[in-house]
């Protein structure tokens, strides 16, 4: 994991000092105000990776350590589904074959039809991303933490990172990226890396990000890299 704002030979603070802000706010005249839930000050922390690298895997052990996290790309995939005037807005963008004759987002059919053309794809994002902020900012609201997590492919590509309080990149070698996909969903080596081309190149995203974990050994090292860096967060946190 690097950090480039913090040493990360700093050493590290146990993961349950994450909750150690108190929920009391204090006005101005030194009475106790009221009690406001930690939601109210959340901090975002936005954590990506392109295809293959582990991105959800990292986000499971996170979620699994006790923090909130919002799958952008699960709730993305449902919302299209959901939301009955999305559900028509894609239709007039795409045709009424966006979605199947159940109803049901056809996401083979759509990311055929926008996979060679990026102004299409950039129109389709413009109408899904709006409603998936929607339904982000009122899942915020039901948590109690002082971070929140959340995990989006797209999240230097839309500029998601500007509104979050830090950002997380995931990567890997290409080569053991491609082969996890290849393992996992079947696709060939062509297709995966036609896939990967199409996406912001990882120096592009290392140059943008706050965090990078390096996701190239086992799920063990892996769950000592995210230690560090949720560490690494809590540290910076207690100098604002």
């Amino acid at each position: 994991m690097t950090d480039k704002k913090t040493n990360p030979k700093d050493e590290l603070i146990p993961l349950k000092k994450i909750n150690s802000i108190p929920n009391l706010i204090q006005d101005n005249s030194g009475k106790e105000a009221k009690v406001k839930s930690r939601q109210s000050f959340a901090k975002t922390i936005g954590l990506t990776g392109g295809i293959g690298s582990g991105k959800t895997t990292v986000a499971q052990v996170i979620e699994k350590m006790g923090f909130p996290v919002y799958y952008s790309d699960v709730r993305a995939k449902e919302i299209v589904n959901e939301d009955k005037v999305l559900k028509e807005k894609i239709k007039m963008l795409l045709g009424n074959t966006a979605y199947d004759e159940n109803g049901f987002y056809d996401r083979k059919f759509v990311a055929e039809k926008v996979f060679n053309n990026s102004n299409l794809l950039q129109n389709l994002n413009t109408l899904i991303h709006p409603a998936v902020k929607t339904d982000f900012e009122n899942w915020v609201k039901n948590q109690n933490s002082d971070f929140v997590f959340k995990e989006t492919a797209l999240l230097f590509e839309l500029n998601l990172n500007e509104t979050c309080y830090k950002s997380i990149l995931v990567t890997a070698d290409d080569r053991l990226r491609i082969k996890r996909v290849m393992d996992r969903d079947g696709k060939t080596y062509r297709e995966i890396e036609n896939i990967m081309q199409k996406q912001m190149s990882e120096k592009a995203k290392c140059k943008l990000a706050d965090f990078i974990i390096y996701n190239n050994s086992t799920l063990e090292n892996l769950k000592v890299e995210i230690e560090k860096m949720l560490a690494a967060l809590i540290q910076n946190k207690s100098k604002f």
